[in-house]
């Protein structure tokens, strides 16, 4: 059989009201030569949703082991093409996405990763843009990020799953993504690529990214010890292997996750952590959201998830 141009990676658990607007997106693509890698562990109609749906070009895989990362890296232990983009199954994209992303593979072939711009659906009828680093040059540029660490402190992130694509030969180097951690497995990923190598962006081909969906990963309330980037950026910096000219945007960009996590641990009620995140959190850019979030953290944990409505 002729290898597909794009292996298209999409974990599937209790997804069933969304899985089939996600694949119903990916047929309707303009660029056609694909297969489609469903890694499945739903206990809800997901799967009867996806071998309902009549194309050979789907291949649905059962989950061997738990957890989003380990079935995204099955899946790409089953891709076949030589470029891997994501899907999250509650996401969709719009017609020339994977034309967009082939186009930057193309222009960038030095390129660790290649995203779309996207849209966040708040609900029903709203669609509303994210606000991206002013850094990044306005639509309708495509090119190479001009520092993706400053991009994602300065703005909304560049990069999110459901709009990337990764050649497979960097995703099998640097081992895809960690199963060992629940919050921003991906977020690491995509930082562990650019510390090696540059990121391609376009505005073209956009995905949509469903917020109001339900059972998303992101809003679990759940106690984080560290980012996992937090310790893949210190391994790294420790190992020398961050280029000079990243060192200061890799030094903030890990105190804004230090700080994000914080945020997290504070609305997990667990201050405790929130604290210990901070007393780690070395910062010259962000120095205001750390000692705001500091004092925040300081409020016994009912009073503050009381004075959040939570």
């Amino acid at each position: 059989m002729a290898l597909p141009g794009v292996s298209v990676v999409i974990p599937l658990y209790n997804k069933g009201p969304y899985i089939a607007r996600a694949l119903d997106s990916v047929f309707a693509q303009t660029f056609q030569d694909f297969e489609v890698i469903v890694v499945d562990g739903s206990t809800d109609n997901g799967t009867e949703v996806v071998r309902g749906l009549d194309d050979p070009r789907i291949r649905l895989l059962r989950e061997v082991s738990r957890g989003v990362s380990a079935a995204r890296n099955q899946g790409i232990a089953e891709a076949r093409g030589e470029l891997v983009a994501f899907l999250d199954a509650d996401d969709e994209w719009t017609p020339r996405h994977l034309e967009a992303l082939l186009r930057l593979r193309e222009k960038y072939p030095q390129a660790g990763v290649y995203g779309t711009a996207y849209l966040l659906k708040e609900n029903e009828s709203t669609n509303r843009a994210p606000s991206y680093s002013p850094a990044i040059p306005p639509e309708p540029w495509e090119g190479l990020l001009p520092n993706y660490f400053s991009d994602a402190i300065l703005g909304s992130p560049p990069l999110l799953t459901s709009i990337v694509a990764v050649p497979r030969c960097i995703l099998n180097e640097l081992g895809g993504f960690d199963t060992g951690a629940w919050y921003g497995e991906d977020v690491d990923l995509w930082g562990r690529i650019a510390l090696k190598y540059p990121i391609a962006f376009t505005w073209a081909g956009m995905g949509i990214y469903h917020t109001e969906a339900s059972n998303r990963a992101c809003n679990r309330k759940e106690p984080i010890r560290e980012h996992a980037f937090v310790a893949s950026a210190r391994n790294a910096l420790q190992a020398g292997e961050v280029p000079p000219e990243l060192t200061e945007s890799v030094h903030e960009f890990v105190a804004s996750r230090q700080i994000q996590v914080a945020c997290r641990n504070l609305e997990a009620g667990r201050p405790d952590l929130a604290r210990r995140n901070l007393r780690r959190c070395k910062t010259r850019r962000l120095w205001r959201s750390k000692w705001w979030t500091l004092l925040l953290a300081q409020i016994p944990s009912g009073v503050y998830l009381a004075l959040r409505g939570r």
